[in-house]
């Protein structure tokens, strides 16, 4: 399928490549198709595209690049979790200029079950994470099988 988007116009997708949002996005709730377009050749920034809205992306990573300590708690059962390798999650990235300003969102993350495609955006209540967080890379990195 033929999917316009933001930063790279109109993209050919495969249609097992949708990441189902049951619930939308915070802020974007009628939008549940979303798809993951690599931005950078290292696979450290993608783009959270959504298939309706050409106007909807988001740019993502995963946290573990650059805070290999992140860790928070998630309901296995909503997204039908059965084993660790099934999870993705992702952050949101505000992009500043110069890009090294640039934050990471920690506050909200974006987990998914890679196995069958869905996702959601957790809210969390924890005070040691915020909305923007450095987004100093860090050569420790973390977990690699965070990404689909």
């Amino acid at each position: 399928m033929k999917v316009e988007t933001k930063y790279f116009g109109t993209v050919e997708v495969d249609a097992e490549e949708l990441i189902s949002f049951p619930h939308g996005l915070p802020g974007f709730e009628s939008f549940h198709s979303f798809v993951l377009l690599p931005v950078d050749e290292l696979g450290t920034y993608f783009a959270l595209q959504a298939v309706d809205e050409a106007g909807l992306s988001l740019i993502v990573t995963n946290p573990y690049i650059f805070y290999k300590d992140y860790a928070f708690d998630i309901d296995e059962q909503e997204l039908s979790l059965e084993k660790p390798n099934d999870v993705a999650v992702y952050n949101v990235v505000t992009l500043k200029d110069p890009f090294e300003k640039s934050t990471l969102n920690l506050q909200a993350p974006i987990v998914m079950n890679v196995r069958e495609r869905i996702a959601k955006q957790v809210i969390l209540n924890d005070a040691n994470y915020q909305t923007k967080h450095p987004l100093t890379q860090s050569n420790k990195g973390g977990e690699s099988h965070a990404r689909p």
